[in-house]
């Protein structure tokens, strides 16, 4: 996987690109990365990217030609995916980050100020993704998020596949408890069927956690798990059995 990244603030992917898991995975040829300045790519002496916005209204707006030409300096750019980082963007789940993490390059537009010119928007962002309720100075922050939730999907990055498939939100349940050592702490116990040994019992009450805490927290991703058709029939037969009391059906 490549990242190209568009921003008016690379310094901000520094010590993000060699930092633990991704700094890892860029140092063994697995992640491939480069952070472009759009402000390289400006027309204006005073390497300037933004301008008032027609209609009026306050704050700036980043212009088109210095994006386009940002752009255009990646190669293949035609043929890659180009996300927006956005909050009017589809909100990011897991289920885009399995999907885009499929992807051989991505490229990532972090905008600033107001917003960027919609007429980029419409001729090259094929995605535009927000990480969430909320706004945010720029995109740079969402870009990195996107980044190192795509990078632990890929093979290689993690020691194995099963290290991401147990978390939260990879099949839509939340995750289950996690305990170390000490066994016992001032009269508060680790669950005694996890010192047992007993691998199905294990991974039958992780499962029953997953539901119960999902249940609590997030009911929604019960629904949506048990109406995803690329999910294996028997695995949502087993969670439907855990909250059939709660009627949770697929309409």
């Amino acid at each position: 996987m490549k990242f190209s990244v568009l921003t008016l603030f690379p310094e901000m992917f520094d010590n993000f690109f060699k930092t633990s898991i991704i700094g890892r995975a860029i140092d063994s040829g697995i992640i491939e990365s480069e952070v472009i300045n759009i402000r390289d790519f400006s027309n204006n002496k005073h390497k300037s990217v933004d301008d008032y916005p027609y209609g009026g209204g306050s704050g700036m707006v980043m212009q088109l030609e210095p994006l386009k030409n940002s752009l255009e300096s990646i190669k293949d750019y035609k043929n890659t995916r180009v996300v927006y980082l956005t909050p009017k963007g589809k909100t990011l789940t897991q289920q885009d980050v399995k999907e885009l993490s499929n992807e051989k390059n991505l490229i990532l537009v972090c905008g600033h100020y107001e917003g960027i010119d919609q007429r980029f928007i419409d001729r090259y962002v094929t995605d535009e993704i927000s990480i969430g309720d909320f706004v945010l100075t720029g995109g740079e922050l969402p870009a990195m998020v996107l980044m190192d939730s795509i990078s632990r999907m890929i093979d290689g990055v993690l020691s194995s596949s099963v290290s991401f498939e147990d978390e939260s939100h990879y099949n839509y349940l939340l995750e289950y408890p996690h305990y170390t050592r000490p066994a016992e702490y001032n009269g508060d116990d680790v669950p005694k069927v996890l010192l047992s040994g007993n691998h199905q019992k294990i991974d039958e009450w992780r499962l029953q956690q997953s539901v119960e805490i999902t249940l609590q927290r997030r009911p929604e991703l019960i629904d949506k798990l048990l109406c995803d058709d690329k999910l294996d029939d028997e695995y949502k037969q087993k969670i439907h059995s855990l909250v059939k009391k709660y009627n949770h059906d697929c309409e």
